[in-house]
This record gives structure tokens, sequence and C-alpha cells, in this order.
């Protein structure tokens, strides 16, 4: 159970760069999520369960996965495996994809996004996080749209604006002057 843990919050992990591809440094560069890939890995949930017939494994009620300043939050954590050989009950099976829905909030540090739901690939390393209103902070500084996908192989995102009715059907950002420099 031990080596299941670690594999899916590994996968599981990879959305909290959502929080941090906008982010910008003091030269106004984006910059990427450090994640902790040696520190230990903490996930709760209300229920796990694997369907090897499937090939996946569910994570349901109140998820909250947890390595070193990292903290990942959703309703459900569903992690796809490859069927090419392996096992999702023992965990000797390559992680394919994963998925959150509900709820999706990720901090590290002083980064926060939410959003309704999001994927990530574990092949194509693309990170997409998703909603009627996908939120991204870090300190006063604030962007929102309805769909934000990261390369996380190259550290490129765009956030797409909301095109539902009722929306203005644009991506929003608030800058604070000198918010960089404040701790």
């Amino acid at each position: 159970m031990n080596r299941i843990s670690s594999l899916l919050a590994a996968g599981g992990l990879a959305l909290v760069a959502a929080n941090a591809a906008l982010a910008q440094d003091r030269q106004g560069q984006l910059t990427g999520l450090k994640l902790s890939g040696d520190e230990p890995i903490q996930i709760e949930s209300d229920r796990f369960e694997v369907d090897e017939s499937e090939s996946k494994g569910i994570f349901i009620g109140n998820v909250s996965v947890v390595q070193g300043p990292t903290l990942l939050k959703s309703a459900r954590m569903t992690v796809y495996y490859d069927r090419q050989g392996g096992s999702a009950t023992t965990g000797s099976a390559q992680i394919d994809r994963l998925e959150v829905e509900g709820g999706v909030y990720v901090k590290s540090e002083d980064q926060v996004a939410t959003g309704e739901r999001g994927t990530f690939d574990m092949k194509t390393e693309v990170l997409v996080l998703s909603g009627k209103e996908v939120v991204l902070s870090e300190r006063e500084n604030v962007i929102v749209g309805c769909k934000l996908t990261v390369q996380m192989a190259t550290g490129q995102a765009t956030l797409e604006s909301c095109k539902e009715e009722g929306s203005t059907g644009r991506v929003r950002m608030l800058l604070t002057p000198g918010s960089q420099n404040r701790q």
C-alpha cells in the first residue's frame, strides 16, 4: 500500500504546478513550481478503491495530498494506470494520467490555485485546471480565467478566458505594485 500511495501522490502533486505557472519573479519572468520530490508524501481520503479491470485507483471524499509545503485538496482523485503491465493494487503499474474534481484547491507557500477539475497527463507532462472560474493568486496578485494549461517540461502556461454565457469572455488580472517585495 505504501508503494501505491507514493506513485499516486507523486502524480497528484503534479497538479500543484497550476498555482505557480503564472507567478512572476522580481524581473517579471514566469516562474515554475519547485516540487519537493524527495520529501515524504501523505494522502488521506474517506475511501480508496482499486479497479484492476479498469486499471485505476480512486481516492474519494475529502482528498488531501501533502508533500513538504505543498497541499492539494479535492473531493475526488482518480489515477489511471498504463495497461502495459504492472498492477494498480501493488503499485507496480506506471501512472498514465490523473484526474481531480470537486473543489480543487492547490497551495504551495504563498501561491494558491483553485478550479473545479484538473487533469495531468504523465506522458506529455501537460496539466489542465479548469472550471467556471480558475483563480491563481500570489499574495495580492490574482489572475482569473476558465482553463489553465501548463506544459510542465517547458514551463509554458496559458490561461484561457471563459466562453460561457454571462461571462466577460476575458482573462482578468490584478497586479499590485511592490507585492513581490513584501513577505
